[in-house]
């Protein structure tokens, strides 16, 4: 079965590529197209009129948010059409700004520069079809984390972290026969996650939700399909293909058909091409974020936040010299995360944990997965050995 995803990290290394290539797939199916009717000839003359004003425009261009501390909107004055700010209330913007001791060039290239930095990325990762659009879905993929957040890693019993960290684990073998892509994956883990805290399901039965969540998640992100009887085969006939759709229309009417997920490694993805990471060092992070799905108390973090600590420890991991074109671009990247560093810190010490003990484990198959040539062998990476050196993080 090929390949149909789009998260690939040498997508992102490949800056020669063709940049008119229409993308598979995009988040732009998923919003809504905007209104665009024939303006009358009063409308016209208006927005002449408006035009013509002086050029002293003010726009709140960067409303950040207090607890997130993360851009959430931002508006171009080259896009769209705003009323004229009074004078009096120019002079307090100018005095505000003047207070702030930011220099002039830096104040008003940054917003700019953050915003063509996302659009370039999304275009590039084949997130959007249109660029205009590049904002809104951007700011829905920040938003739409907090509607489906886990707020405990607890589980329910007679569950356990050693027990579902096994399943994931056989979902992860069984993702990688079928050639899923990773948003399958990480769709499968999200949806496990949210039936085991919503129905009451027996030990007998764990596996059968697994492979049920694999099926949904596939038949939101795949093309090709798996047929029913081939799962059935792969739990050695354990259960019927009449219980395995019963359990789907038992997992779908308790999400309320809601499949909606962002993954984090979208999120990876973007702060990778944006701070202008290696290939090595992408697929470190990839190695660390899958890592993060066999650990239970990464459920209740947000995507974003799993995705800053693996691409910020997958750089501390790999220690490539930096130059300051690089740091800038970094610090660009930065403004994506959602969080304090408390929180970053640590999943990244969870993260680091996990990368120590994984080749001991008998979950293995995000290790072995990651050691081959095309993953450039980096689980087997001498850094992620030394246990005390990598848990030795300083916060």
């Amino acid at each position: 079965m090929a390949r149909t995803g789009f998260c690939d990290s040498r997508v992102l290394l490949d800056r020669k590529t063709d940049e008119g290539r229409f993308p598979l797939r995009a988040w732009a199916n998923a919003c809504s197209v905007r209104e665009r009717g024939v303006l009358s000839v009063g409308e016209e003359q208006k927005q002449q009129h408006e035009a013509d004003v002086t050029e002293h425009r003010w726009v709140q261009q960067l409303p950040l948010l207090a607890e997130d501390g993360i851009i959430m909107e931002i508006a171009q004055q080259n896009r769209s059409v705003v009323p004229a700010v009074e004078p009096y209330e120019e002079e307090a913007v100018l005095k505000h700004l003047h207070g702030l001791q930011l220099g002039h060039m830096l104040r008003d290239l940054v917003p700019e520069l953050v915003y063509r930095e996302i659009e370039r990325a999304m275009s590039k990762l084949g997130l959007l079809y249109d660029r205009t659009y590049t904002w809104d879905v951007f700011s829905d993929m920040m938003k739409s984390q907090q509607h489906l957040a886990l707020l405990s890693s607890e589980l329910p019993k007679p569950f356990t972290e050693t027990t579902c960290a096994i399943l994931v684990d056989w979902l992860i073998q069984v993702h990688e026969a079928f050639n899923f892509s990773e948003e399958t994956l990480y769709l499968a883990v999200h949806l496990l996650n949210r039936v085991l805290r919503q129905i009451k399901i027996s030990i007998s039965n764990l596996q059968l939700v697994g492979v049920v969540c694999l099926f949904l998640a596939a038949k939101k992100e795949e093309c090709l399909l798996p047929e029913v009887s081939e799962l059935c085969y792969l739990m050695a006939n354990t259960y019927s293909r009449k219980q395995l759709l019963r359990m789907e229309r038992r997992v779908l009417c308790t999400l309320k058909f809601d499949l909606s997920h962002t993954p984090p490694i979208h999120f990876l993805l973007l702060s990778a091409y944006i701070a202008r990471c290696s290939e090595k060092v992408i697929c470190m992070a990839r190695y660390l974020l899958e890592l993060s799905l066999l650990e239970a108390k990464c459920v209740c973090f947000f995507p974003v936040q799993l995705a800053a600590a693996a691409l910020r420890l997958a750089r501390y991991l790999i220690q490539e010299p930096h130059t300051p074109e690089s740091e800038a671009a970094w610090c660009i990247a930065s403004t994506i995360y959602l969080g304090s560093e408390a929180t970053l810190f640590t999943i990244m010490h969870i993260m680091a944990s996990g990368a120590a003990q994984a080749h001991n484990q008998e979950t293995r198959a995000t290790f072995v997965k990651f050691s081959t040539k095309e993953t450039l062998y980096v689980s087997l990476h001498p850094a992620l050995k030394n246990a005390p050196c990598l848990l030795s993080l300083h916060t």
